[in-house]
């Protein structure tokens, strides 16, 4: 069995999803209708990891509303409150004494993956390593940097995303780590994990982070444009005909086509929509027509539409 306990990182500021991250929390915003922080929460607790805890930082109320303490997740859920951003090590550094548990791990809370949660925990178990990351080829080197290996599955470094990152492997936010990884960091000091902290962890002994790879899928919602791909992929798969959320009214008389249409939307008659995002809140009025915009709440009730690049 797996460790049962996790730490999911979700204080971040998901800067690149703006501006939907002004409205949510990155790991709050719905895929296909469920907030891909219940998504994960769901995932982790179905295959046993039930005792977590998240990293709170922007828009907190956004997460903690929607999760709770976890229970109608099957999970316990606590939180980690970061007045100032740590970072992706800082953070965890933050979080030991919640998380109460060695070792323990790492979730990215704005990155979807089904990866097999106990052969990653067997493989950091059966190793001498202090980190164990998921790791998937890097099939896209322009875009993402990645982790390089040795023939025995040691970490031997991190290279920067371009020419360098070529033949290397994509961490796919899921990791097992131990404690003492962080325990030994200056509390409430921002730092990440990548490439710091690993990093002086591969200079002090060869073999102290590994790489598990596997071919476990991968969703990225890093940009507008992969949070698209990402929704209309999960929807096809779950075989839903729509992507409205909770309390939303679409008039008979409005034509919606391949939009998103987030909580409390309200869509008057003759509306217009085409490949849009509609975030809570929004009251699109009669005969308003957009394509291709992300739909915001304005002051007294007014939308404002921000053009997809």
């Amino acid at each position: 069995m797996p460790p049962r306990h996790a730490l999911i990182l979700t204080a971040g500021l998901g800067t690149r999803l703006q501006p939907l991250t002004a409205v949510r929390a990155k790991p709050a915003i719905p895929v296909a209708g469920v907030p891909m922080i219940r998504r994960i929460v769901s995932w982790l607790a179905a295959h046993g990891v039930d005792d977590l805890v998240l990293n709170l930082h922007h828009l907190p109320q956004t997460l903690t509303a929607i999760l709770g303490d976890g229970g109608d997740l099957a999970a316990r859920i606590r939180y980690s409150w970061e007045p100032a951003l740590l970072g992706s090590a800082g953070g965890p550094r933050r979080a030991l004494p919640i998380v109460g548990a060695d070792p323990f791990f790492i979730v990215n809370g704005d990155t979807l993956t089904d990866v097999d949660l106990a052969a990653l925990a067997n493989a950091h178990a059966a190793s001498d390593a202090r980190v164990t990351l998921a790791l998937v080829p890097n099939t896209q080197p322009d875009r993402y940097g990645g982790v390089s290996l040795d023939a025995e599955g040691r970490v031997t470094g991190f290279p920067r995303r371009g020419r360098s990152a070529e033949g290397s492997y994509h961490f796919i936010g899921v990791q097992i780590a131990d404690a003492g990884v962080f325990d030994a960091l200056p509390p409430n000091q921002p730092v990440n994990s990548i490439p710091e902290v690993y990093g002086a962890q591969l200079a002090a002994r060869t073999g102290s982070v590994r790489g598990y790879v596997c071919d476990a899928a991968f969703w990225d919602v890093g940009t507008i444009a992969d949070y698209w791909r990402t929704s209309m992929a999960f929807a096809a798969a779950e075989a839903k005909a729509g992507l409205a959320g909770c309390r939303t009214r679409v008039d008979a008389s409005a034509r919606v086509t391949r939009s998103i249409l987030w909580d409390d939307v309200d869509v008057d008659a003759g509306c217009v929509l085409d490949e849009c995002i509609v975030t809570d809140g929004v009251h699109v009025t009669r005969g308003s027509q957009y394509v291709r915009q992300t739909l915001l709440r304005g002051t007294e009730g007014t939308v404002r539409a921000v053009p997809h690049e």
